[in-house]
């Protein structure tokens, strides 16, 4: 009997007696009126950054000098697969785990737990290895309720990724000493550009 087997096998010993629980259903929370606004407010609440590009400038050439200007300013970049050529910052490509910034395309967003729903396919190395996450939220797809935005997901069938990440914000952690620490397990900023 292997390890797994061995685990499985006490699982199974332990809940053999246990009544199953019905599902609770879905969460009664109402939706927001307006889902970009409430997305931004509880994305922003966890240390997300929201910007919107200028409308008057290419989104390339917007999101180039955006980078350069940040402090420190970002020289090379990681790009996710699904960002499309004209999204694209005129930056050096580089790996992941040397760039400045990973730029990566949402599937979607939550605006009840402020959440940008990133698909696998996306390449997980840009989304989180680099200091600096920008993401490209596509107009029209903030969903007022996850629960939503999952259910319109999974109608892509034969297209549904392997897995989504939902990146609420920066990555923290408080598992030492209970003291929050912003960027220990992904990047420290997280901007989701808005359009």
């Amino acid at each position: 009997m292997t390890g797994r087997e061995r685990i499985l096998a006490r699982v199974a010993r332990a809940t053999a007696g246990r009544e199953g629980l019905p599902h609770p259903g879905p969460l009664d929370v109402p939706p927001a009126d307006d889902p970009a606004a409430a997305f931004v407010k509880r994305f922003t609440s966890s240390g997300g950054e929201v910007v919107e590009p200028d409308p008057g400038r290419p989104a390339g050439a917007w999101l180039t000098a955006f980078l350069e200007g940040l402090d420190p300013a970002v020289a090379g970049v990681a790009i996710g697969p699904e960002v499309p050529p004209e999204r694209r910052p005129r930056l050096p490509e580089v790996a992941a785990a040397h760039a400045g910034a990973g730029v990566s395309a949402a599937w979607g967003a939550a605006a009840d737990s402020g959440s940008l729903i990133l698909p696998s396919t996306g390449g997980r190395a840009v989304q989180l290895l680099p200091p600096v996450h920008v993401v490209w939220v596509p107009e029209g797809r903030v969903f007022a309720r996850l629960e939503d935005a999952l259910a319109e997901l999974r109608k892509l069938d034969e297209d549904l990724p392997a897995a989504v990440g939902l990146h609420s914000g920066p990555s923290k952690s408080a598992d030492i000493g209970q003291t929050v620490v912003t960027g220990v397990h992904g990047p420290g900023r997280c901007i989701a550009v808005m359009g």
